[in-house]
């Protein structure tokens, strides 16, 4: 009779060490998910904070060769054509072009950019996702029941919005 009591003791005693193991399991699983969420929030905030910095400064930069290239390209031109015989030397001569890969390294970097955005974006959908499947679903809702939700508000556009709002995407011309 002892001997069973002994038994049924350490049984108990044996199965709420599992239980409570089980548990901070749960919930060190649930601290790390918020952790990282907090941490991927913050990635996304400085790659949001870098990709506008890098198209503005670039768009400057592009800009700033446009003007100079209108002011010079004149100067230079008219210099060279006037004692006669302009379209002789027109052909013959190599002018200066208008170098158009700064607009390319630009788009290229805007959409480099806005793709790496994006997959930070769903890196931390991903991060929410998991941890709702770890509070909701079973055996992690017994543990985690009183979890509350990871707040994040997805940067997107108005006009995404609204098309999310209506259901409807009209405005499909990009040149009006």
């Amino acid at each position: 009779m002892k001997k069973e009591r002994v038994c049924i003791i350490v049984a108990l005693i044996v199965s709420s060490l599992l239980i409570a193991l089980v548990g901070i399991s749960y919930t060190n699983k649930e601290i790390s998910l918020r952790n990282r969420s907090d941490a991927q929030i913050d990635k996304i905030e400085g790659l949001y904070d870098k990709t506008w910095k890098i198209i503005k400064q670039k768009a400057s930069v592009t800009e700033e060769y446009k003007k100079t290239f209108e002011k010079v390209y004149p100067e230079l031109i008219s210099g060279r054509y006037s004692e006669g015989n302009e379209l002789m030397k027109w052909i013959q001569e190599d002018n200066p072009d208008f170098d158009v890969s700064l607009y390319k390294d630009l788009m290229q970097s805007i959409e480099t950019l806005r793709t790496e955005f994006q997959k930070n974006q769903e890196i931390e959908l991903d991060i929410i996702r998991e941890h709702k499947d770890l509070c909701n679903k079973f055996p992690g809702s017994i543990f985690l029941s009183g979890c509350s939700e990871i707040e994040y508000k997805v940067i997107s556009s108005t006009t995404t919005k609204e098309v999310m709002d209506t259901g409807l995407e009209n405005d499909v011309e990009l040149w009006k």
